[in-house]
């Protein structure tokens, strides 16, 4: 049997989404290049354009100028091919850890994507190089730390320009290895970078764009999780499935807090009478998931529009019109949009982590837990009093939260004036989507514990009361038992949060449709 290819994704003038993106970082999809004469020939004419100016010693920006603060500088005829090189060289200076193989595929793919747009005066060859690298799985090695996010990712960029020039190093086939090594050994020649084409590859938001596609693909996934770990905390601590009746949604009807109070109702359809209630009204982090909750899902959408025009757009500078005959300087490379996105996901992350600490928080004390035993100890009563169960995961689930919370410091306030006050208003966006793909990985920690405990509740509830749950609440308990069972004496349980945060990760359980 043949394995079935994967959809290709198409870089040209269709729009891509978010799920494209994630689908390439992932390994999921194929690269590949809008291919009609029609398209060749637009990206062509941009080219052709900027070397007719050269030829009559037109002055452009970062083509026959110095860049940034050095625009007032004339670059002569005889140094204007020497130029990229500088560009690319001169910002070899990142720092911290290396972006990993699924940022670095986003962030070729969002590059690609916005030199497609046809106004940024590259060669088709570049477009096929990139294309490669991806096809190819050829990833420079690019510090994640550098950018202020405008004029664009400079710093991190340059590795995508310098390696796409053969030098610096990508890993290959899960190697490090020099850029050189690579191209010799697929028969490829290096580009050697036309004047502008280093600028077009650098003067953009392809890495905060990039990450920002990661963070929402794992935000949507993880609003989801949260729900079904509400409606498990629902039925562990004997709640109130009436708070998310679908009339008293109706009365507020932000559609994210309904879509969630209805998805909360459909794990909760309990067949015959409603168990006994312990609180006419639960705790808020049970009664008020929705309208938590519902505040991320309710932003989703606008976050989606910020993150795929951008990706979309072309944001280098400056643009070229070869039809009208115009070189247009402007700002394009400000990351503003993404910045905004990134610190709103922050906030809205944090939220749900906390929602989530709070549950757990119920779960694990013998004064709102409504008869489950101490910290959810299995421990049968011999051996009870030397158990603990979850006290100390539920310590490390604050621990994350906190530092969650700590995260959700919106970045672009902290703009800094930059290089000789040219840049002396700068997005932030690059640290934005870094500081939410951290909370993220915070908060899968939290609902990776969260989780584990809640289906421990229901597995002591289930113990005592013997009552059936409902069909996908069923189904995830025994989803989760094959791989973690009760805790009745004490173990590590390390190694089972790994295993649970991989399951996230890989969006293992099918959620909500």
């Amino acid at each position: 049997m043949t394995t079935p290819q994967p959809e290709p994704v198409i870089f040209g003038e269709r729009p891509l989404t978010i799920e494209s993106v994630v689908a390439l970082s992932q390994r999921r999809a194929r690269a590949c290049l809008q291919n009609d004469d029609a398209y060749r020939a637009r990206i062509a004419r941009g080219a052709q354009f900027l070397d007719s100016l050269l030829d009559r010693e037109g002055s452009i920006y970062g083509v026959t100028t110095g860049y940034g603060d050095s625009c007032v500088v004339s670059v002569p005829p005889h140094q204007v091919e020497a130029l990229p090189r500088h560009l690319y060289t001169f910002h070899g200076c990142g720092l911290g850890r290396l972006l990993d193989e699924a940022s670095t595929r986003a962030v070729l793919a969002a590059r690609l994507q916005s030199l497609c747009q046809g106004v940024s005066g590259v060669r088709m060859e570049l477009l096929e190089r990139l294309q490669a690298f991806l096809d190819h799985d050829v990833l420079p090695l690019i510090p994640e730390e550098g950018s202020v996010g405008a004029s664009g990712d400079l710093t991190p960029l340059s590795y995508v320009a310098a390696t796409l020039s053969g030098e610096r190093e990508v890993l290959y086939r899960g190697q490090r290895r020099s850029a050189a090594e690579v191209h010799a050994e697929l028969g490829w020649t290096p580009l050697t970078l036309r004047p502008k084409e280093a600028l077009a590859l650098m003067n953009g938001t392809a890495v905060m764009t990039a990450l920002a596609c990661q963070a929402y693909g794992r935000a949507d996934y993880l609003l989801r999780l949260a729900t079904r770990i509400t409606a498990l905390n629902v039925v562990a601590l004997a709640g109130n499935p009436e708070h998310f009746d679908e009339r008293l949604f109706a009365a507020k009807p932000h559609p994210g807090q309904m879509q969630v109070a209805a998805w909360l109702r459909q794990d909760l359809a309990i067949d015959g009478p409603t168990p006994p209630l312990h609180r006419l009204q639960d705790r808020y982090s049970l009664r008020c998931a929705p309208h938590v909750l519902g505040v991320l899902a309710d932003s989703l959408g606008l976050l989606r529009q910020f993150i795929e025009t951008e990706l979309n757009s072309a944001n280098d500078n400056p643009l070229i019109d070869p039809d009208a005959g115009r070189v247009l300087h402007g700002g394009h490379f400000y990351g503003g949009h993404v910045a905004f996105a990134m610190d709103s996901l922050k906030n809205l992350i944090g939220n749900l982590a906390d929602l989530l600490d709070r549950q757990f928080a119920l779960l694990v004390d013998v004064r709102y837990n409504h008869g489950l035993p101490s910290n959810l100890s299995g421990a049968p009563a011999e051996t009870a009093m030397i158990n603990h169960g979850f006290k100390a995961v539920q310590i490390g689930a604050s621990a994350w939260t906190a530092e969650a919370l700590k995260n959700t410091l919106p970045a672009s306030v902290f703009s800094r004036s930059t290089e000789c006050h040219n840049q002396d208003k700068v997005s932030m966006g690059t640290i934005a989507a870094r500081d939410a793909l951290r909370s993220l990985e915070l908060a899968e920690q939290v609902a990776a514990a969260t989780l584990l405990a809640a289906n421990q509740g229901v597995w002591l509830r289930q113990r005592e009361e013997a009552r059936s749950l409902p069909e996908p609440l069923a189904a995830m308990h025994e989803q989760l038992a094959a791989d973690f069972p009760p805790v009745i004496e004490d173990r590590a349980l390390e190694g089972e949060l790994r295993l649970c945060l991989e399951r996230i990760r890989a969006q293992h359980w099918r959620l909500y449709g």
